[in-house]
Parts: C-alpha cells; structure tokens; sequence
C-alpha cells in the first residue's frame, strides 16, 4: 500500500481524495484504510503542495550555526507564509524538518530533492529569485 501510495503521490502532487479512492480501488482496500495509513506517515502530503517545497532543518547543528529558527523566520517573511503552509500562487510550500543530513555545512535547507548548503539570508534571495524566474 505504502508503495503505492508514493506513485499516486508523485503522479498527482498529494493524496488528494480521489487519489486515496484510486489506491483503495487498485488494492481492494477500504478507503478509510488507506487514509489512515497514508495520514500517519509525514512522507505523504495530504493538501496541495507548491511547485516549489523549501524544507529548513532545525536540527541542533544548523541552530548551533545560527540557522533554525532565524532562517525559519526569514523564510517566513520573505515568502509570507508560515510553516506548514503554501503560498497563495501555489509556488511555495515551507515546512520545517529535524535533520536534512548536511550536519558539516550547516545551516542547511532543501528545495524539493536539491539540498543547499551554509546558507544565509543573502543566499537565499539569490535561491527564492532563481526559483520565482524558473531557472531551477
């Protein structure tokens, strides 16, 4: 179930509930059953996602270099959302992680599955206009 629930994932952008009716219909399991297991784990997203999904880490290596919270704000700010929430042109998922793995050039961040490293607000504005121009 839980592979399929990835390709009905990547094929319509979230488990919409059509998508859940699908994985049920395909696997002959109650949809109910499928929702729940979908819901349960953080890798499915179950509302619309931006173009673009910016994932800050808060691990403790990035806050010790002074990412975390300051860049979780400046993100914030700078796109005018909050975590967990998408931008109103749709182009723009933030959410907030516990580790990206990047822990030697911290603080880092991750746009969909390209992580960028030691970075900092000047960083990213160059990343967020070369993301608003679709030179990604």
């Amino acid at each position: 179930m839980l592979a399929a629930l990835y390709l009905a994932q990547e094929q319509y952008g979230w488990l919409s509930p059509e998508a859940i009716q699908h994985v049920s219909g395909r696997l002959n399991i109650q949809p109910g059953k499928v929702m729940s297991s979908a819901s349960f784990y953080s890798l499915f997203k179950m509302e619309p996602q931006g173009k673009y999904v910016i994932q800050v880490c808060e691990g403790l290596s990035c806050f010790l270099v002074g990412g975390g919270d300051s860049l979780i704000r400046y993100l914030s700010e700078r796109l005018g959302i909050q975590p967990g929430e998408t931008s109103v042109d749709g182009r723009f998922t933030l959410e907030v992680v516990q580790c990206l793995a990047a822990c030697g050039s911290a603080p880092a961040l991750r746009v969909n599955d390209e992580l960028y490293e030691n970075m900092t607000p000047d960083s990213i504005d160059d990343l967020i206009e070369t993301l608003e121009k679709g030179d990604y």
